[in-house]
């Protein structure tokens, strides 16, 4: 499967749902944040109202490779920052595309206490 490299922004991933980020995008990506991006441990997940969301919510729990997750439904995107800090979450995963229109979706990761991981870094790991 191709990843485009152009989803991968400063501060999150996102792209036009389903043709640049899609179930089998948001697996693959989670799988490669949960095995190589943080540590042992939980992973909070977390999805805005999207009409896409529920889908890509599903998919980034499957490529969590069996690592306990947390399922937190919809939320804020401040709501799933405090969450990870206060589970003491290894990292999060909100399915959101933030202001952008609704034919768009992504993801926002974060490490511990809820520490910023931008699409580039993931970018750079992933396609070296």
């Amino acid at each position: 499967m191709e990843i485009k490299s152009s989803i991968f922004r400063e501060y999150d991933i996102r792209g036009k749902y389903p043709d640049e980020i899609n179930g089998k995008v948001v697996q693959e990506v989670a799988k490669f944040f949960s095995d190589r991006m943080i540590p042992e441990g939980p992973v909070v997940i977390a999805m805005d109202v999207r009409k896409s969301s529920k889908e890509l919510y599903r998919a980034a729990k499957k490529g969590l490779s069996g690592r306990k997750s947390i399922m937190v439904g919809f939320s804020t995107t401040p709501m799933f920052y405090f969450l990870v800090n206060r589970l003491n979450a290894a990292g999060g995963i909100m399915i959101t595309a933030s202001h952008n229109p609704t034919e768009w979706n992504g993801m926002k990761m974060v490490g511990p206490k809820a520490d910023p991981i931008s699409g580039k870094e993931i970018m750079e790991k992933i396609f070296r």
